[in-house]
C-alpha cells in the first residue's frame, strides 16, 4: 500500500512538472515582434504658412509597442533612414537623413516613444514629396531569467507630407503603422503543435497508469 502510494505521488509530481515545462516551452517559443508606428512627422520648411524655407529639420516621433504578455525586449541601436521617393517607387529614391536611437530595454506590454530631430545630409534641400522611413535593428527577447538569441528586425513606411509640412495621422492611438519585413523570429508551427499534443498525451497515459498500482 505504501509503495503504491509513493509511486502514485511520484507520477503526479512528474505529470505536473511536465505540464509546467511544456507551458514554459510554449511561452519561450512564441515571440511576438514589436509593433512600430510613426505618430508625428513634420518639416518646417515645407509649411507654406511659415515661409521658412531654411528650417529643413526633420522632426518625428516613433513608437514601439511590445505586445508580449510575459517577455521583455532588448533592442540594439535602432538605425533610421529617411528618403524621398518619386513616382511612389522605393527604387527611385534619394537618401535625405540618418538617425540612430540608442539601444534600450522594453518591458512586457509596454510602449516606448522615441522623439527625434535631424538635419538633412550635406545641407540637402528638402522638397515636397513622399518620404520613406526605414528602420533596422536586432532584438532579443527576455522571459524570466532566459534570453533568446538576436533576431534581425526591419520595418518601413511611406509618409506623405501636406501643405503644412506635416503628415496627417488619422488614428492618434495607432499612428501610421510601419510594415515589418519577413526577418522575424520563428512562430509556433504545426510541427510544434503536433509535438506538444503527443507530449501531453504521453504524460496523460503515464498519469492514468498510476491507478494500476495495487
Amino acid at each position: 500500500m505504501g509503495r503504491g502510494l509513493f509511486y502514485a505521488i511520484s507520477i503526479h509530481l512528474l505529470y505536473i512538472s511536465s505540464l509546467v515545462v511544456l507551458f514554459l516551452w510554449f511561452v519561450t517559443l512564441v515571440n511576438h515582434i514589436p509593433r512600430c508606428s510613426i505618430h508625428y512627422f513634420y518639416i518646417p520648411s515645407l509649411n507654406k504658412s511659415l515661409n521658412s524655407p531654411h528650417n529643413t529639420t526633420l522632426n518625428f516621433m516613433l513608437r514601439l509597442k511590445n505586445i508580449n504578455a510575459a517577455k521583455g525586449i532588448y533592442y540594439d541601436d535602432l538605425h533610421l533612414s529617411f528618403s524621398t521617393i518619386f513616382n511612389n517607387s522605393s527604387s527611385s529614391s534619394l537618401l535625405v537623413a540618418n538617425y540612430t536611437v540608442p539601444r534600450f530595454y522594453q518591458g512586457h506590454e509596454k510602449k516606448a516613444k522615441k522623439w527625434g530631430q535631424i538635419l538633412p545630409l550635406n545641407n540637402h534641400t528638402v522638397f515636397r514629396a513622399i518620404f520613406r522611413v526605414d528602420l533596422k535593428t536586432q532584438v532579443k527577447y527576455k522571459f524570466m531569467f532566459w534570453k533568446t538569441r538576436r533576431y534581425k528586425f526591419e520595418a518601413s513606411v511611406n509618409l506623405e507630407v501636406n501643405e503644412e509640412g506635416a503628415t496627417k495621422v488619422k488614428n492618434k492611438e495607432d499612428g501610421i503603422k510601419m510594415k515589418k519585413s519577413d526577418s522575424s523570429p520563428p512562430k509556433l508551427t504545426s510541427f510544434h503543435l503536433f509535438f506538444s499534443i503527443i507530449f501531453v498525451f504521453m504524460n496523460l497515459l503515464v498519469f492514468l497508469d498510476d491507478f494500476s498500482f495495487p
